[in-house]
Order: C-alpha cells, then sequence, then structure tokens
C-alpha cells in the first residue's frame, strides 16, 4: 500500500496510506482530499481530476494516452509538465511515497 501526499495550494500537506489497485483519483475522493472534483467518476471526460505530479515523480509514471493529452488541454487550471488525470494513474508498490500537487481550482 503506497503512501501518498497531497499538497494543496495552500501549502497544506495530507497523506495517507492508499490501496494498490485503484485510481489516485479513488483514493483521494475515498479519503476525502478536497479539490478533486471528479465529475465524471474517473471516465477522463471531464479534467476534474487534474492534479500536478510532483517533478520527482513524473519521470516514473507511465506516459499519458492521447486521449488524457487531450483532457488535460481542457483543465481550468494551468495546466504544466507534471499535469495529469489522476484517474487515469494506477496506484502500486512502485508509487510509495508519491508527492501530488493540487491545482487551485477545477472548474
Amino acid at each position: 500500500m503506497p503512501d501518498i501526499t497531497f499538497i494543496h495550494p495552500d501549502g497544506r500537506e495530507e497523506g495517507f496510506e492508499a490501496p494498490e489497485g485503484v485510481s489516485l483519483m479513488q483514493a483521494a475522493t475515498s479519503y476525502g482530499i478536497d479539490g478533486i472534483v471528479a465529475e465524471c467518476g474517473g471516465s477522463a471526460i471531464c479534467a476534474t481530476c487534474h492534479v500536478y505530479i510532483d517533478d520527482a515523480w513524473t519521470a516514473r509514471l507511465p506516459a499519458p494516452d492521447a486521449n488524457e493529452l487531450d483532457m488535460l488541454d481542457a483543465t481550468a487550471a494551468e495546466r504544466r509538465a507534471g499535469s495529469r488525470l489522476s484517474c487515469q494513474i494506477r496506484l502500486d508498490a512502485s508509487l510509495q511515497g508519491l508527492v501530488v500537487h493540487l491545482p487551485d481550482r477545477q472548474y
């Protein structure tokens, strides 16, 4: 079970142990992380689970597919190099210690 840390726009940190096999979005919403709306429930069609993967982790994740890249063009907050849809990241032991920054808005 990987430990995940979310950093809010105000610098506040929230961390928890997430189950393997679920998406980062599912783990975050189950834990009650505010800042991830997940309006479409993980279908990669709304971009309201947009997050910024910490620079130390971006190369350790699988590359986003074409659909995710298209949806990242529709994010409400600024798109950055580490922008990802949290619904498209599956958690496993290799993500132990993952650090995720939350954007200032999803709408």
